[in-house]
């Protein structure tokens, strides 16, 4: 599978996902906000409406600090992983390309790595050709070779 995302496009995307990130969270906002007051404010309070609102507010955090991080990444021309970066890694078994970004900034046909991650970890500061050992779940260690860098 071969697959490009340059930076502005990745920027576009996380760009658009924010806005409507924000878009939820005002909707939902509107949503748990008490219209009257005294008993009715109280009998008003959304205990789901407010985890959603928390969940809201970490992934638009999440997208900022990407955007952020995209925006002050190392230039392509290092030749080391950064995010927002396509790169190709082996696993052992064939290789296969991936974004090293947010689910937010996914794209059709390319699947995502996050930063957070083990393995997005180990990618990142990388250089093509090689290897990276991650750990995915305790007393496990597995090696990928990072083939190409996009």
């Amino acid at each position: 599978m071969t697959a490009t995302l340059d930076r502005q496009s990745h920027r576009d995307a996380l760009t658009f996902r924010l806005a409507d990130l924000r878009a939820q969270r005002d909707q939902v906002l509107a949503e748990i906000t008490p219209a009257g007051v005294g008993d009715d404010a109280d009998r008003a309070t959304n205990v789901e409406g407010h985890v959603n609102l928390a969940v809201l507010d970490e992934r638009i955090v999440a997208v900022e600090v990407e955007l952020n991080e995209t925006a002050a990444g190392r230039s392509a021309a290092d030749g080391t992983v950064s995010v927002g970066d396509v790169v190709t890694v082996d696993f052992g078994d064939g290789a296969e390309t991936f974004l090293l970004g947010s689910v937010e900034a996914a794209s059709d046909g390319l699947d995502v790595i996050t930063p957070g991650s083990p393995l997005g970890r180990a990618l990142q500061g990388a250089s093509a050709g090689s290897t990276v050992s991650y750990s995915p779940r305790p007393r496990v260690n597995l090696d990928a070779k990072v083939i190409a860098i996009d």
